[in-house]
């Protein structure tokens, strides 16, 4: 395959529940040893970019939060494009600080900020975001992911909840993180202007059909599904994404150069 860079996904294809998933350091490293430009995306919510750096230096995988485009980001810069100071921001406290320049606030919000909140979430929790976006504020999700796996198990994520948010206030959410072609454009932008230029010249590497290859692929970009994270098998023969390749594990990906 020949590419220039390889952006990769975190959650169900580096690391999994925060442990490597295996080879995944050793997948990034031969990359690198290639002469590839090498990124990370992630469309969770739940950790501010210093904390998922300080999680793949742990794992023997250098970078900085400046080679980490998350959802959340792109939701800052969404939010201080628009003009939004005053934000309801439904993430967890360890995200916080990705958002300090906003007022995080529960009283008249111009903005409500949908996100990771896991088991957080109860009806109290949806029902105070419904009646902020129907007093006004602007409803924005930082990523409409359905589900994730956990532990044994998937586990909804944030796209159900923004769902039944535009369902019963009637709006439509602005998504911020993947597979928005804003939020690749951005990660393209951390490889380099040429990346904005030549997008086909990228590979991304993810669990997710939707977010990581069919979003990868209309921002214009090559994509490789991962069998391993979220991915099953009767949702992938049903979804009617084609990826540019496919491997069973992350420790395989050395083998498409």
């Amino acid at each position: 395959m020949k590419v220039r860079a390889v952006l990769f996904d975190l959650d169900g294809t580096i690391y999994e529940d925060g442990v490597e998933l295996p080879g995944a350091s050793r997948a990034v490293a031969a990359l690198r040893a290639r002469g590839l430009q090498v990124g990370f995306v992630t469309n969770t919510t739940s950790r501010s970019r210093r904390h998922l750096t300080e999680r793949l230096n742990g794992m023997g995988i250098a970078t900085g939060p400046e080679g980490i485009t998350t959802a959340l980001r792109a939701g800052a810069e969404y939010l201080a494009a628009r003009g939004h100071r005053r934000v309801a921001a439904l993430v967890p406290p360890l995200a916080h600080e990705d958002l300090g320049e906003f007022e995080l606030t529960a009283e008249r919000p111009e903005a409500v900020v949908v996100g990771d909140l896991d088991d957080r979430w109860n009806f109290e929790i949806l029902n105070t975001a419904f009646r902020q976006v129907m007093a006004g504020a602007e409803l924005v999700a930082l990523s409409v992911d359905r589900y994730w796996q956990h532990g044994d198990g998937l586990v909804l994520d944030s796209g159900p909840f923004v769902k039944a948010l535009e369902y019963a206030s009637g709006r439509s959410a602005t998504v911020c993180g993947k597979p928005s072609a804003g939020f690749y454009r951005m990660a393209l932008g951390t490889l380099g202007p040429w990346a904005i230029e030549d997008p086909g010249s990228v590979l991304m590497v993810g669990d997710d059909v939707w977010g990581d290859v069919r979003g990868a692929q209309e921002a214009g970009l090559k994509a490789c599904l991962v069998r391993t994270g979220k991915y099953r098998d009767e949702v992938f023969k049903s979804c009617g994404v084609t990826p540019d390749e496919m491997i069973d594990a992350i420790a395989e990906l050395d083998d498409l150069f």
